[in-house]
């Protein structure tokens, strides 16, 4: 099989679904992406305040921080710039802030919201509460007990936001919180360090503690919406969604209230009964996608290959609507085996002699996620631009720096830096020791050291794509504006950055584009590239005819893999092939053995994790009966990005 114009991907276009089934213990809706989501939960804070504008009443809101909530924030803050939408009568309380903390800390939530959503609204700034990070220990508890009569004195809270944490804690209420916690100074959990451990430059700079709104609290708004976005929260939004309420589980007590609802992504949604598995809590339409995937849940399940499967093993794991509506059970499964088979596509049978841009978001992602892939576009006699989006720069410890500054010190006669120009070195090195020799967690660095760290990332993704036999010519360092804030969060895509995206397409006119489509890495990178990458496609689309467009293959790795059922691509690899791909990925030196942001959800080193999964890709496949290979990586095509 050849891969050709034909392709499409296999992610369904589908609307948002409020649906639940008998496993579901809160209502549940489903939005196709953040974006979406965002949208409907601004605009039924916007209908709000509107209706208690109209009654000449306050509205109080109960507000998180992170990054779930922060596209909500961004279109507020729209709806008040371009439809006039008044915040004069509200009243926001925080959920909660780390302890201890000052407010104007980079990681204080206070500095948060007023970067996110205060400074741009017309809020009164006596009607704004957070909790303080900044007081003597023996306030601490007047403070919180002052926090719950300021929200009594309001009226109580008639809308709360909430994200949910890994452990599965809202607010920082964290497992073994229980519905009669209020406002508290806690512990925090190992995992939430963990998770916030990026936002601080190591785990060991993390608070160990922090004020909370407590579950009771919580539970006594009038209504509450907890949102949650991304493959990485799938896990513990399904135990706080259809198992009972569990003081582990700390989430799970909002399915004691009234008037609570979780706002999930499709991705946040995916180990929901219904999206997973649907056939077993209610009737659905087989068709060839949703047999295939119940097929290959079935083969996975029972140990069987596809081929093995008889009518007796589809009966006795509930899919007898499913044998009902094929007249041929045997038929079904040769046809869902040869769908697959045909997804195998030999090195030999890729495209040659095309244009091709890879997009990275990082300057690793296209090794780690796609090295194979690269290998074999390069010896297909391709011309591969690799397209690095971000500079990578908050990811390079100031060690790295320092160990290259004492290279070039130790070889400045080697290097011809003598005189002046040894002298200026010298001062400039002394500049940046000095600042990291007072440098506190999280800082922002100089702008001399952010350039440094850069240009370390740019020698190592060069010193990658060299291994699969390409040069520093086809590197395109694009430097994104929306990543250059020298902290861990960014600015939101702007029209620059897709500027950029634009003129590289117009440029290359590619035939083929690779993106990132894992969009959970820790920050969001992933996700906002896409975003770019998606708006400048569509503007690239307008301009050229569609026979001009290019085939989209969207690449996973380095967060997540495609499901088998998901994948369009399944491109084998030797043990050859993947050892070359893993000595692609050890030239990211500066991300080896310690990286800055791993991911708090996988211990393992990025090379483990792309070994890991390439290896059970090809498992999977071979279990299913299909030829046997030593691993394989998985894509997705399509020409309009989903």
């Amino acid at each position: 099989m050849s891969v050709n114009a034909t392709m499409q991907s296999s992610i369904p276009a589908v609307s948002p679904t409020t649906e639940g089934t008998q496993r579901e213990r809160v209502p549940v809706r489903i939005f196709d992406n953040p974006a979406q989501l965002a949208r409907e939960v601004a605009r039924r804070i916007a209908e709000l305040i509107r209706e208690r504008q109209a009654e000449g009443r306050t509205v109080v809101l109960g507000l998180p921080t992170g990054s779930t909530p922060i596209g909500v924030y961004q279109e507020l803050i729209r709806m008040h710039r371009e439809e006039g939408l008044d915040f004069s009568n509200v009243i926001t309380f925080n959920l909660d802030e780390y302890y201890p903390m000052h407010p104007d800390s980079l990681q204080s939530y206070h500095r948060f919201m007023r970067e996110n959503l205060f400074d741009h609204l017309n809020i009164p700034p006596e009607n704004i509460h957070i909790p303080r990070g900044d007081i003597p220990p023996e306030e601490v508890e007047a403070h919180c007990q002052a926090y719950e009569e300021e929200i009594r004195k309001a009226g109580g809270l008639d809308l709360v936001l909430l994200g949910i944490g890994r452990s599965g804690h809202i607010g920082f209420n964290e497992p073994g919180s229980g519905p009669e916690t209020r406002t508290r100074l806690v512990v925090l959990d190992e995992i939430t360090r963990k998770d916030a451990a990026s936002d601080f430059f190591g785990e060991e700079n993390v608070p160990r503690h922090a004020i909370t709104m407590g579950i009771g609290t919580i539970l006594e708004a009038r209504e509450i919406i907890l949102m949650a976005t991304g493959e990485h929260k799938a896990p513990i939004v399904r135990r706080a969604v259809e198992e009972p309420p569990d003081r582990q589980v700390p989430a799970s007590f909002l399915q004691t209230h009234p008037n609570a609802a979780f706002y999930l992504d499709r991705a946040a949604a995916s180990e929901l009964t219904r999206e997973k598995t649907p056939w077993l809590v209610r009737e659905v339409v087989w068709d060839k996608p949703m047999a295939k995937r119940a097929i290959i849940w079935l083969s996975e399940k029972l140990g069987k290959a596809i081929l093995k499967l008889e009518a007796a093993d589809f009966y006795r794991n509930h899919l007898h609507s499913l044998v009902h509506a094929y007249p041929d059970v045997d038929a079904l499964c040769l046809e869902i085996f040869e769908d697959l088979r045909q997804r195998i596509v030999y090195p030999h049978q890729l495209f040659k002699r095309q244009r091709v841009i890879v997009f990275s978001p990082h300057p690793d992602d296209d090794v780690i996620s796609m090295g194979g892939m690269l290998d074999k576009l390069v010896a297909n006699q391709n011309e591969v631009i690799v397209a690095y989006m971000t500079n990578g720069s908050v990811a390079v410890f100031d060690a790295d720096v320092r160990r290259y500054l004492r290279f070039v010190e130790l070889s400045h006669d080697i290097l011809g830096l003598e005189g002046e120009a040894l002298e200026r070195f010298r001062a400039r090195q002394q500049e940046i020791l000095d600042f990291f020799a007072r440098k506190k967690p999280g800082e922002v660095d100089l702008e001399v050291i952010q350039k440094l760290k850069a240009h370390i990332r740019y020698a190592e993704a060069v010193a990658a794509i060299e291994v699969v036999g390409l040069t520093a010519e086809h590197a395109r360092f694009l430097d994104m504006p929306f990543y250059k804030t020298g902290t861990v969060r960014k600015d939101p895509i702007g029209e620059a950055d897709i500027r950029i995206v634009h003129d590289l397409l117009e440029e290359i006119r590619p035939h083929h584009i690779f993106v990132a489509g894992d969009l959970s890495d820790p920050h969001g990178t992933h996700r906002m590239c896409y975003t770019a990458i998606q708006q400048a496609l569509q503007r690239y689309h307008r301009a050229h005819p569609r026979e001009e467009w290019p085939l989209v293959w969207l690449y996973r790795g380095a967060w997540q893999e495609w499901e088998v059922h998901q994948a369009d691509v399944f491109l084998p690899m030797s043990k050859a092939d993947l050892d070359r791909k893993i000595e692609a990925i050890f030239k990211h030196e500066s991300q080896k053995d310690r990286a800055m942001f791993p991911g708090a959800y996988d211990d393992r080193e990025f090379w483990q994790r792309a070994r890991d999964r390439n290896r059970g890709t090809a498992e999977t496949l071979n279990r299913l009966g299909l030829p046997e290979f030593y691993a394989a990586e998985a894509f997705v095509t399509c020409y309009e990005m989903p």
